[in-house]
């Protein structure tokens, strides 16, 4: 069989979805163990994060010690925490964490409160194992320790060849992937890696250090991920090795980790760039879902009316100019989208470090000449419009182009200092791309065209 037919055959689809839940709700032991066979734990999580905490457990029941670890890793964030809730810290201990990578296993502790981690903790058979979780949960989750696993091939310099493929055959029989080898002196400190290439082409009597790759690209404990995405994303790297204060080796991170990272601050920059105030799921009962959205809708139901109160102090202009209510729209409208865009540009800079905080005079440059072509064009297009159906000399053929060149240019310039100021001040730029810049241009744009209005009258 094929690796296409392969993965045909074990993908799930919604009518398998739906006949595993039913024979679920059934407790049918049986017809659930065939189907759950030649599952991926990915497709078995899906499942279960569909069912109740006690169907979920009927589940696991019938899945052997690894699949189900893998299966509960794999759960949404809720429904793991709602199946947690039900299952004994002995279980919990041997037949989860047992069977789980460390830093998989120091995730679903943070999960925890403290009286049910150090519960699980006392019934980990594995006391290297025990000890490598608690040594990790001390590290902060957002940086490089809270994030590494302690799962990984190591060898020392001073090793001949063939006293290396055994040392490197022992430790691989407890790994599920073998990413790099690592080379360490005798104080454990990160020396090089080892080319699995080296072992073929070399001769046996060299040692390894005589082979190995000296000084390998390493992140510190304290490095925040986002330093550690970054540094994966540049270089191409499957996994990045992690030291300690002194050099010693202390763990790996590896890109399936960071892949789930990267997910988690893309949701959670696309969700404050919304005007979420906090992380939310399609799922989350409905307090939790208003309260993430309401701050920011009372926000902007004040900038609305400070809009009107603006407005409401050009009621003579009005009067002489109505068809200048026209615009008010497009003023508002293409001043919210233009300062979006040059936020939006500059927090991916930011986020990708194509771009530095200490370059902001030279961005807000950058972005004034493009922000003057793009005003120039969409004003002389307005103003051939209004020149037509209002003739030259109409206030509004004139008012709204100045108006729409000026609104265009502070937007630009408006978008561009403020997510840059925000991260010299370490706060999430990606505030700068939602409802802030909207409701901030909106209601300059129309501070700038009333006034300008007047000024022309």
């Amino acid at each position: 069989m094929s690796l296409r037919e392969l993965e045909k055959e074990m993908e799930i689809n919604d009518e398998d979805i739906k006949k595993l839940t039913l024979s679920v709700e059934q407790k049918d032991t049986e017809g659930v163990k065939n189907m759950l066979a030649n599952l991926h734990p990915a497709d078995i999580a899906e499942l279960c994060n569909d069912l109740d905490a006690e169907e979920a457990r009927f589940v696991y029941r019938l899945l052997d010690n690894e699949t189900a670890a893998d299966v509960l890793v794999e759960m949404d964030e809720d429904s793991r925490k709602e199946f947690l809730e039900l299952i004994p810290s002995e279980t919990l201990a041997k037949r989860f964490v047992d069977y789980m990578d460390t830093d998989d296993a120091v995730d679903l502790m943070r999960e925890l409160d403290e009286d049910k981690q150090e519960e699980v903790l006392s019934h980990i058979e594995d006391i290297e194992q025990a000890g490598d979780i608690v040594d990790l949960l001390k590290y902060d989750e957002d940086t490089a320790g809270g994030l590494m696993g302690t799962e990984m091939v190591t060898v020392n310099e001073n090793w001949s060849m063939p006293e290396c493929l055994k040392e490197m055959r022992m430790q691989a029989e407890k790994l599920d992937e073998i990413y790099y080898v690592y080379v360490v002196d005798d104080e454990e400190r990160l020396q090089g890696v080892f080319p699995l290439k080296k072992m073929i082409t070399s001769p046996s009597v060299s040692k390894v250090k005589h082979v190995m790759k000296k000084d390998p690209l390493s992140v510190h404990v304290d490095t925040p991920t986002e330093e550690v995405v970054q540094m994966i994303e540049k270089y191409d790297l499957v996994a990045v090795p992690v030291v300690d204060s002194i050099g010693r080796l202390v763990g790996q991170i590896t890109v399936d980790d960071i892949m789930d990272e990267v997910r988690e601050q893309s949701e959670r920059d696309y969700q404050l760039a919304s005007g979420l105030s906090k992380d939310v799921e399609t799922d989350d009962n409905l307090m939790r879902q208003t309260s993430a959205r309401l701050p920011w809708l009372l926000i902007g139901m004040l900038g609305g009316i400070g809009n009107s109160m603006i407005l409401g102090n050009f009621d003579a202009t009005f009067a002489a100019h109505p068809e200048m209510a026209l615009y008010i729209p497009l003023i508002g409208g293409t001043g919210g989208n233009v300062g979006t865009q040059s936020s939006a540009i500059i927090v991916q800079g930011l986020a990708n470090s194509s771009l530095e905080a200490n370059e902001t005079f030279k961005q807000v440059g950058k972005e004034a000449l493009v922000a003057a072509i793009n005003a120039t064009i969409i004003s002389l297009l307005v103003y051939l419009y209004n020149f037509i159906r209002f003739g030259a000399a109409a206030t509004v053929t004139y008012s709204v182009s100045i108006s729409l060149f000026a609104v265009v240019m502070f937007a630009s310039i408006f978008g561009t200092l403020v997510p840059m100021t925000l991260e010299k001040l370490k706060i999430d730029p990606a505030i700068a791309t939602g409802p802030f810049i909207s409701i901030t241009n909106d209601i300059i744009g129309m501070l700038l065209y009333m006034g300008i209005t007047v000024l022309l009258s």
